[in-house]
Formats: C-alpha cells, sequence, structure tokens
C-alpha cells in the first residue's frame, strides 16, 4: 500500500439515502421536505400557489409571535457531521436572518412527537449568519454520531437546500451473526466508491444508493472511451466480510450500458480506512462477463472466491453506466 486517498463525505440526509423530514413548525409557502431534493433549487418565474410565490425549498410564513421555526429530519443514514452546506438560492428578501443546528442519536422509528420531547440534542453549528441567495458551507463543532437533526431558523423566511456532510457510523451489532448476507458495499452500511477512473455523466456512489434508480442520471455513468483500457470502481467495503454473491443492474442504460464487468477483491485488514490497494494486492473475483442492457445481473456461483474482503474493484468494458452494485456477504470480524 503505497498511495493514501481522502475519503469522500456522504450527504447523511440525502432525500436517496433516506433522509425524511419528520416534523416541521411551519411550511406554509413551501414543504421542508424541498430542503433534501437533489440537485439545485430552480427558480419559476411567474409561478404562484393559493398561497404566495412558488419557491424551490423551505419558506414559512412570516412570524409575528416570539420564537423561531424549525424542522426535524431523520438522516438517511446515522454518522458523524463534519461540513454543513445550507443554500438561500433565490430567496432574496425572505431568506432567515440565522440559522442553527443540533443532532440527536434516537432509534430510527422515532417520531416528530417523540423527538420534540427529547432534551439530549447536541449542537452541531451554532447560531451562524444567513445571506440572500448564497451558499453558506460551515465546519460543525461535534462529529458525534446522529441519526436525527434539529435545523432552525431565525426566525423565518425560507432555505432552498440542506446537506450534511460526513461518515456513516453503522451500529453492526444487529447484523453481525444474521442468517442472511447483507450488502456490504451499500452506503447506508458505510460502503463507499474511493476512487474511479471517470465520472463524467453519473457520481460513482450513486451505484451504491438503498433504493432502485429511477432514471439514467441516478447511477455511475463514464464518458465514451476512444483509446485502450477500461473504466473501473474501487468500493471499501462497510465492513471486512465473505462474498456471497454480487448484484450488477444496469436499469434504464439502453444504449450506453457497458458491454462486460469483471470484479477483483483484495484483503487488508488493519489497514487504515484511507488506503489505496496497490496492484499486487488484487485477486479475481468474477471473470469477464457479457452485461444486457436495462437489466438486473446476479452472480453466486460464477465467484472465483469468497472472500475474506475489505475492498473490490468493479471493471466496466470499456465503458458506460452502471445503476446500482451491490456486495452481498456476512461480516467476519470487527476489523
Amino acid at each position: 500500500m503505497n498511495e493514501s486517498v481522502e475519503l469522500p463525505r456522504v450527504d447523511l440526509v440525502a432525500e436517496a439515502l433516506g433522509g425524511e423530514v419528520v416534523f416541521a413548525s411551519d411550511e406554509f409557502f413551501a414543504d421542508a421536505a424541498n430542503l433534501l431534493k437533489p440537485g439545485p433549487a430552480v427558480w419559476r418565474e411567474g409561478e404562484y400557489t393559493d398561497r404566495g410565490k412558488w419557491m424551490d425549498g423551505w419558506e414559512s410564513r412570516r412570524r409575528r409571535a416570539p420564537g423561531n421555526d424549525f424542522c426535524l429530519i431523520a438522516l438517511g443514514a446515522p454518522g458523524g457531521i463534519e461540513r454543513v452546506r445550507i443554500h438561500t438560492t433565490h430567496f432574496k428578501g425572505n431568506q432567515p436572518e440565522a440559522f442553527e443546528l443540533h443532532g440527536l442519536r434516537a432509534p430510527k422509528s422515532a417520531k416528530g412527537e417523540e423527538l420534540l420531547r427529547r432534551e439530549d440534542w447536541f449542537e452541531v453549528v451554532p447560531r451562524a449568519p444567513l445571506e440572500p441567495d448564497a451558499d453558506h458551507e460551515l465546519e460543525t463543532v461535534s462529529g458525534e454520531t446522529a441519526t436525527h437533526v434539529r435545523l432552525t431558523i431565525v426566525p423565518d423566511g425560507g432555505v432552498a437546500r440542506l446537506r450534511l456532510l460526513g461518515r456513516v457510523t453503522r451500529d453492526w451489532s444487529e447484523a453481525a451473526g444474521g442468517p442472511e448476507p447483507i450488502d456490504l458495499s451499500g452506503l447506508v452500511a458505510g460502503g463507499l466508491v474511493v476512487r474511479s477512473s471517470d465520472e463524467t455523466f453519473g457520481e460513482p456512489q450513486n451505484m451504491l444508493l438503498p433504493a432502485p434508480s429511477t432514471y439514467m442520471g441516478q447511477g455511475w455513468e463514464t464518458r465514451r472511451r476512444r483509446g485502450p483500457g477500461h473504466d473501473w470502481a474501487i468500493i471499501r467495503l462497510a465492513r471486512r466480510g465473505s462474498i456471497d454473491a454480487l448484484r450488477l443492474e444496469t436499469d434504464h442504460y439502453k444504449g450506453n450500458f457497458p458491454d462486460r464487468a469483471s470484479c477483483d477483491f483484495c484483503d487488508l485488514p488493519g489497514a487504515p480506512a484511507t488506503a489505496l490497494p496497490d496492484e499486487s494486492d488484487w485477486r479475481p473475483l468474477l471473470e469477464e462477463t457479457p452485461l444486457r442492457a436495462n437489466d438486473t445481473h446476479q452472480w453466486v456461483g460464477e465467484l472465483a472466491s469468497r472472500g475474506p474482503a475489505t475492498h473490490v474493484r468493479l471493471n466496466i468494458f470499456p465503458d458506460g453506466g452502471v445503476a446500482r452494485f451491490r456486495v452481498f456477504g456476512r461480516p467476519v470480524d470487527d476489523a
């Protein structure tokens, strides 16, 4: 291991990861669920609802009593929040004066009423000012694992998007020793694409999202390769495990799916999370295999080995798009 990588951060509150607004004090002009939508906020000139101007974000009414508006959000995956991005895009005179963010560790099933009664919220970002029509990025003051956050806006107004960037910290006590294989590569478990050859048309982390893709833009897609070689992505598994099966989906890729795929694995127990495997570390897991358009491929008996493994490398030939990729297996220890 001669090289290391900077681990990418995951948007722990992303709608695609399962993030969900479970309570909002006021949503008079626009729903708080808009905070978690993918992509930047859009502007629709001249479009109004029966309550006022249509806005792509969360907007509360003008507050005439003391207090501040807030919403409670369940993260898609528990984790330590390292950076917060909050956008007031298109809110030019109706943005909040400031915001603050608190975190909480609670059961995923906890709903609004239960969360409202909790008193053990901890500070993630202290009160900070917000500018109109701007993107704000702030470091957090606590890396403590959270399952929920409380976004408070001071005193009211509109916020377009919220992104909470950090690392997934899954509790493995429930999964360890279970009877069924689990997805060791999934983002919600802590799997990550740590390096890829190309991501021109799609972010490689998309392959590891929990829900099936609903359109072509939700997968990993590389540019058209005009020279020799092939594209690839290296996945650090959420936990070291024995591999039982692989699944690759080319949903919605009909004229741009890879012609073939193969897979390699390596086992680096005890290595730093940022360690990148050397070429000599890799061993074959799945030989080069033809793929089909807009279809699901699963391999069990075809695997050359069942691990244990800490990393998997997906190779696609020569290029193209992959909607989802799963590595099913069983944790083998606490490494």
